[in-house]
């Protein structure tokens, strides 16, 4: 039902921000096939209403708020509202520009758009234990087969927890702070990675998992990873395997 919900929460995304929202799924959640109850149409699926009122003289298509990056969207027939689309840089009255400094000066505000968006997001939540010896890091299909192997896991007495990334860019706020509570961090992912043990692999030239990449760009974490491509869903069981030959290394 999550796939459901979050395609309305991207919408909302978009006509908050006024920026594309790319929904990111994998071949399992795409194709896969099950049952959830009925959802009762709710308010709170609904975007907030377009602004029609006249637009004010003397402002400008795109004058954009120096804190959000965001600006009145304009909308076809509004009054006063008439603007140029041109699909390059412009400046505030949508007037194609090549100065540099308006070309800097866009990208500011996109940057800074997606700034506020991030404010507006809410720590990931840890499923199983909020400290320990390793926290287990993915996405998409792959959330309920970590925490079934998790759950496994935290019955012998290991601190483990995991949680499930649902927005990647930009990143849920927090993930550092999470992450500086666990000895190890490692993700389990649907894509290639290398193996220290792999002929010619070594610390230089390993190949890690995209989330695995990220993470690390983004937090200066040491976080590891654990990859396969079987072309089928990682059962709970591969991931447990996985899981408790990291914890091996840690005590």
């Amino acid at each position: 039902d999550e796939c459901f919900h979050f395609v309305i929460t991207a919408r909302k995304l978009a006509e908050a921000f006024y920026t594309p929202v790319i929904v990111l799924t994998d071949a399992n959640l795409a194709t896969g096939q099950t049952s959830f109850p009925m959802p009762e149409p709710n308010e709170d699926w609904l975007s907030p209403p377009v602004d029609q009122s006249p637009w004010k003289e003397g402002v400008a298509p795109y004058a954009w708020d120096q804190e959000t990056g965001l600006s009145r969207r304009p909308v076809p027939g509004q009054a006063g509202g008439a603007f140029v689309l041109t699909g390059l840089t412009h400046d505030e009255n949508s007037h194609i520009a090549y100065e540099s400094a308006i070309n800097q000066q866009s990208m500011r505000m996109r940057s800074r758009k997606m700034a506020a968006l991030q404010k507006t997001l809410k720590p990931p939540e840890v499923h199983g234990d909020l400290e320990g010896d390793l926290l287990v890091v993915g996405w998409g299909s792959t959330r309920s087969a970590i925490d079934e192997a998790v759950d496994r896991i935290r019955k012998d007495g290991r601190k483990v927890g995991s949680l499930c990334l649902r927005i990647l860019s930009p990143m849920e706020p927090g993930l550092k702070e999470i992450f500086a509570r666990y000895k190890r961090v490692m993700t389990i992912e649907i894509n290639y990675s290398d193996d220290l043990s792999d002929p010619l692999i070594d610390e230089e030239n390993r190949r890690y998992a995209q989330l695995a990449w990220l993470l690390r760009a983004h937090t200066l974490v040491d976080v590891d990873c654990w990859s396969r491509v079987p072309g089928q869903p990682l059962p709970p069981w591969m991931i447990e395997e996985a899981v408790r030959g990291r914890l091996e290394g840690i005590k």
